[in-house]
């Protein structure tokens, strides 16, 4: 057992999406890493560790909304949008409706930042997700 509070950003992100892109399942790693993201300021994580911490929740089917409120809130309050890759903002919104977890702010967030880019930026796969966590 280590002590997660030494753990980079990067790294906590890192575990969890290893796990969850290798279809592994250990509830309890997920939950101290929930409880340990929870913690922090989110500011020190770059929006690809956000998404991919997201992704791997909504991926590995654990719930953790305070997880996901605080990472919601935080794109909301101290994020430019305009910083997340197409990527980034395809995985947040996937992740959300994966988890069936409601956030209409960030939603229209999003929204706005998809529908001022140009879309051609764009790989169809995050369109479609994109347009998918809309329905």
């Amino acid at each position: 057992y280590r002590d997660l509070r030494t753990f980079k950003p990067q790294e906590l992100s890192n575990i969890v999406w290893a796990f969850a892109t290798a279809h592994i399942s250990h509830p309890r790693l997920f939950k101290q890493v929930a409880g340990e993201v929870a913690y922090r300021d989110l500011r020190t994580f770059k929006p690809q560790e956000l998404s991919n911490i997201v992704w791997a929740y909504a991926t590995s089917h654990v719930s953790h909304p305070r997880l996901f409120e605080k990472v919601a809130d935080e794109v909301i309050a101290y994020r430019d949008l305009r910083t997340f890759k197409p990527q980034e903002l395809s995985n947040i919104v996937w992740a959300f409706a994966t988890a069936h977890i409601s956030h209409p702010r960030l939603f229209k967030q999003v929204a706005g930042e998809v529908a001022y880019r140009d879309l051609r930026t764009f790989k169809p796969q995050e369109l479609s997700n994109i347009v998918w966590a809309y329905a």
